[in-house]
This record gives structure tokens, sequence and C-alpha cells, in this order.
């Protein structure tokens, strides 16, 4: 059986974890500063906070870009369901709007459209015009619209746009940041699965990597699906040193002394704790890792790519077949290698799969939709491309190491599928 995904660990990641564990400085301290220093310098950003996972990233970051109770924060249900949790942990509501199908991320017309036509301007404020459409019984919006006195007026202030670079795509993210501009609004960056990823903004004459970061702040994961990984773990860059303070404040329950300070000071210290915060650090055993993945990240970048055209060469002859492909703009760091099935495909998605998974190759479905699920049903309308992407693409086995023979038993198995 041909694993569909593997983390690239090695030696040295263990050896590092090995030095972390015996200095006996386990949790957040040195190791964290030097990642994210490190990550920083890497990606362009002027800060970079670590954090115990990307959902803690962009919970926070909705926080300090002001999101609170009773806003709403414009999405894709298109991702992964953390992406929508993060927006209702902070009290508020996400509000879907749908994807480009050529590249799974957010459409920026769509958007546009979508702050034009279904929200209005109040108070100079945006708000959301059909709150009723949110009904799922979790929906925070549901519940205080039934509270008694409750000024619904005050309720579904867009509060910020949450852009996802998809499976390591990056999204058209400075067409975004123009309509947010023209609406006052901020842009976080869901960029769990986009480190190495790059972006032009000026038809390939220079590079920005993803995290620069191009709205206010960018999120990253290190799950081990992620192109590197600390076993679990996030990052959040941003340019602005007032975000920074705050996460730093809120990750490590509001505390106003790390405790790296703290330890090394020839006098006593008594920390304040100056805001409710949370406990989001990540541990210098994790950071120890992510320091020694980074080294790498280049060539897993580079063996993903090449890995990328393998494939699309390999199945160019498959009519039935749609990859993935970068534009002039945007180079993906190929965190996952998903294909369409058009609609003369001799088998449906789940029938596919289990033709694959019964000839040694396992896969997964499209990315999920988040207003397909329990916690987020409702009225939803206009997300037709979101519900056939997730219907109708697979995700292919994809990891550095892969071999030919590999990816010649993915191809035949796929060509053989045509005679299904």
């Amino acid at each position: 059986m041909i694993p569909f995904a593997r983390p690239n660990l090695g030696e040295e990641e263990a050896a590092a974890a090995r030095e972390a564990i015996l200095s006996q400085w386990v949790t957040q301290g040195p190791k964290v500063k030097q990642f994210e220093e490190e990550f920083a310098d890497l990606v362009g950003a002027s800060y970079a906070c670590a954090v115990s996972s990307c959902t803690t990233a962009l919970q926070m970051s909705l926080k300090v870009v002001g999101v609170g109770q009773g806003d709403v924060v414009i999405t894709v249900s298109h991702s992964y369901i953390a992406t929508a949790n993060s927006i209702r942990f902070c009290g508020a509501e996400p509000v879907f709007v749908d994807i480009d199908p050529t590249t799974y991320n957010i459409c920026p017309e769509v958007l546009s459209e979508f702050l034009t036509e279904d929200c209005i301007e109040r108070d100079g404020k945006l708000y959301y015009k059909h709150l009723d459409r949110i009904v799922s019984e979790e929906s925070h919006l549901r519940f205080l619209t039934g509270l008694a006195g409750q000024n619904s007026h005050s309720l579904g202030r867009v509060a910020a746009i949450l852009a996802v670079h998809q499976m390591g795509l990056p999204c058209k993210i400075n067409q975004i940041v123009e309509i947010a501009k023209k609406f006052r609004l901020p842009v976080v960056e869901d960029a769990a699965c986009a480190i190495g990823s790059e972006i032009s903004l000026d038809e390939g004459k220079t590079w920005d990597k993803i995290g620069k970061p191009h709205g206010e702040i960018a999120c990253f994961s290190f799950h081990p699906r992620k192109v590197i990984t600390t076993g679990d773990g996030g990052m959040i860059t941003t340019n602005n040193p007032d975000y920074d303070s705050k996460f730093r404040l809120l990750r490590q329950h509001g505390m106003s002394v790390p405790d790296t300070v703290r330890h090394k000071s020839k006098e006593v210290i008594f920390e304040d704790y100056l805001t409710t915060g949370f406990n989001f650090r990540m541990t210098d055993i994790q950071a120890a890792v992510g320091i020694e993945q980074l080294k790498k990240l280049r060539s897993f970048v580079e063996e993903r790519r090449n890995l990328a055209t393998q494939y699309e060469e390999l199945l160019s002859d498959v009519p039935w077949l749609e990859p993935l492909r970068n534009s002039d703009s945007v180079r993906s760091n190929w965190q996952s290698y998903p294909v369409r099935l058009l609609k003369d495909a001799p088998l449906k998605q789940k029938a596919f799969m289990q033709y694959l998974l019964d000839n040694g190759v396992p896969s997964r479905r499209g990315i999920m939709n988040a207003h397909q699920e329990l916690p987020y049903a409702g009225s939803w309308e206009n997300l037709k491309s979101s519900e056939e992407a997730r219907d109708n693409v697979v995700i292919l086995p994809f990891f550095p190491g892969m071999t030919k023979t590999d990816l010649d038993t993915i191809s035949k198995t796929i060509h053989k599928a045509s005679s299904c």
C-alpha cells in the first residue's frame, strides 16, 4: 500500500528534540524565540509568533483585528472546518462566499459582489443583510437575536475577511486586499497549507513568500500533513508591532512577563495578568524540530513541485481528469495534489476512490465544505462551485520521498479505471 501522505522527519529533527529535552527547558523558551526569528526572516515578515496550532492562530488573529460577539466574518465554506470554527470561537459567525472553481480559492469577483449586494452600510459600519440565513443551532447570532431586548441592528457587523490559500495554492490576495480597502475591512490569511508558496504582484518580475503578509496577518499550520511539521503547532506573521505584542500576551494567559525574562532576571519579578488570555503556547521541543524543518523547506518544496510536474505528465492523456495548475502569478508549494473528475469520468468520486483503494492506492475526497456539516448548516445559497469541488475532486497520494514506482503504480491504476 502506497502511503497517502508522510511527514519528512529525520535524524536531525530527532537530535534537535533530544537536545531540547535534555536542556530541561521543554515549554515555550529560547528555541521558540529562535524558530520565530528564522520563520519571520524566511517569509519576509517583521514579526512571527509561534502558537499551539493554526486554529488558535486564526482565533487570536481575528480577535486582535476586532472580531467579537455578534459580528460576522466573510470567508469560504470550502476549507477545513477549523477555518469556520476559529470565527465562532470569537463569538462571531462565518458568512460563506463561493470559490473560483479553477483555483479552489475565494473568488474576488464574487466577494466584491457579495459585499455590495448582500451587505449594507449603517453608521459608518458594514452589516450583513441576511441574518435569518444563519439558522444553525450553534450559531451565536441565532442565540443573540432571540434575547429579549436585543437590538438586532447591532448584530451582523462585517468585521473581517478571512482568505484561505487552499492546498498551498495562493489565492488572489492582492485583489482581495484592494476590495477590503474599499470597504475598510481587515484581511487575515489562512495560510495553513501555504508555507513555501509564492505570489507575484508584478507579472512574474519579483516573488513574495506567502506570509509576508499581504493582508494584516497570516497564519500557518505545522500539522504532519503540511509541508513542514512540528508534530502540531502554528505560526502568526504580521508587520504590525501592536498586533504582535497582543499575540504574545494572549497566547500565555495574558501574562505581562514572559517566562524567559523572569527566569533570567537577577531580581524578583512579579508578573501581572493584563487580559483574559489563553494557553496557546508552542513547546521548545516542537520549535527545535521546526528549526530543522525550516532548513529543509526549500528542498521539500522543490521536490513537491517536481512530483507535481511528473504527475501532470503521467496523467496528461486521461481526458476525464483535470489537474490543478499554477497561473503566471502564483507558485504553489503543492501541499496536496488534487484532480477533478469531469462529467465523462467512468466512475463517480466515491466509486473511483474505492477502486484506487482496492488497488493499493489511498486517496481523499476534495476539501470539505463547512456549510454542508451540521454545525454550520443553514439556508446557504450560491455556493455551487464549492459543492461541485467537494463532490468531484479527489486528492492523490503526495509526499517527498515518493518513488517513480509509486507514481507509475498510481498512474497505471488510474488509466485502468478508464475501462470500468
